[in-house]
């Protein structure tokens, strides 16, 4: 009977022990709500792969205080309703701890409204316009604002080139493009740089030769475009193949690779853009990066990935300042408020949050806070201006 007891009480010793080491490396769960499909798909499944990366590389490293990361994924298929309904499927019924995404800023306006309500973190890592972050204090961006890039890019770009004129295209259908018209205009007025024409395009257009002939009519020095990369690519090309070789000087949508795709060769060449990260930024941080991600997808990342993964690990440094409770409601609130006190120096620099006022002059959430870097486009390379 003694040795019966004994047995039963080692058993029972570990079971409770088992237990006890499968609470403590429970899993953390954390959603992503990207265009894994639709109109920025491009921008979408090279998030998806920086956030990825990050995750493998922190639970492989032992985790958040010996707890793994497991990263869900949703498309929203570029959609505001579809973003609406993936946001609630992973607060309400994948219970995760905070949201990333989604990838453009009109699906972000739609969905962020919903993480506030449920006091849950949203955080994008792609969204630029004005506004994102005014529904409240769990809305936090690690992407740097066209606010702030774009009017240092246009000045760069006027010192180095002395253009006296130039022309505007922007999509007046998508917020991404229409934001960065707006700041390219006050940019341009505060600079004092004229305009020669200012002409518009539609999300899915293919044929932009009437704006682009009306442009040349113009003669501008140089053509500010403010565009998604799916219609950008081909302005860029059409206009080449036109005889419009000025330079362009470009938002946050021209900031990848896949230009050197759809605008090839010299076409592509003496394209202007600014951003937070650069594949030539030679710094450890991002040399580490770049290496990881190539030997993982093969190819190089863009400034999107580069965005995502370190907002992985943004998201990663806060959480290990929060003692997770098992309470859902309180570790959200424990999240969002060790998140707005991270400092991180990663693949796109030295980095902090700083809280906002929304329109009402409201706190509101956070946004990032970053040095842009200029770049200028020369052989299929995005080289950095100095």
């Amino acid at each position: 009977m003694k040795s019966v007891f004994k047995l039963a009480s080692f058993a029972a010793v570990a079971f409770f022990a088992a237990t006890a080491l499968n609470a403590r490396a429970a899993d953390i769960s954390i959603g992503a709500a990207e265009s894994l499909s639709g109109g920025a798909a491009q921008y979408g499944n090279n998030i998806r792969n920086g956030l990825q990366l990050a995750t493998d590389e922190i639970n492989a490293a032992g985790g958040i205080n010996g707890n793994k990361i497991k990263l869900i994924v949703e498309d929203d298929q570029t959609k505001k309703e579809e973003a609406i309904n993936v946001f609630k499927k992973l607060i309400f019924q994948d219970n995760v701890l905070m949201v990333f995404g989604p990838t453009l800023s009109n699906t972000a306006l739609a969905a962020h409204p919903i993480a506030q309500g449920a006091k849950t973190v949203a955080m994008g890592t792609s969204t630029t316009i004005p506004g994102i972050t005014d529904p409240g204090n769990y809305v936090f961006r690690n992407a740097v604002t066209e606010g702030l890039v774009i009017p240092v890019t246009v000045k760069v770009a006027h010192e180095k080139l002395g253009f006296k004129k130039v022309a505007v295209l922007y999509g007046n259908n998508d917020l991404l493009s229409k934001g960065g018209y707006d700041v390219f205009k006050q940019a341009l007025q505060d600079q004092n740089i004229p305009v020669t024409t200012t002409e518009t395009f539609a999300t899915g257009d293919v044929d932009f030769k009437a704006q682009l002939t009306k442009i040349k009519g113009t003669n501008p020095d140089a053509i500010v475009l403010s565009a998604l990369i799916a219609e950008a690519g081909p302005i860029v090309a059409q206009a080449r193949q036109m005889g419009i070789n000025v330079p362009f000087i470009g938002g946050n949508g021209l900031n990848s690779p896949k230009l050197f795709e759809l605008a090839p060769g010299a076409a592509s060449d003496n394209i202007w853009v600014g951003g937070p990260w650069s594949l030539e930024n030679a710094t450890p941080e991002n040399t580490k990066f770049i290496a990881a991600y190539k030997a993982r997808y093969n190819t190089n990342p863009d400034q999107f990935a580069a965005q995502a993964y370190d907002g992985m690990y943004i998201a990663a440094a806060a959480l290990k300042n929060v003692h997770l409770s098992g309470n859902l409601a309180k570790d959200r609130a424990a999240l969002r408020d060790a998140l707005a006190a991270v400092q991180w120096t990663g693949a796109t620099g030295p980095f902090k949050f700083a809280q906002i006022k929304n329109k009402a002059g409201q706190l509101a959430g956070y946004d990032a806070v970053q040095t842009p870097i200029v770049s200028v486009t020369k052989g299929g390379k995005y080289n950095i201006v100095h």
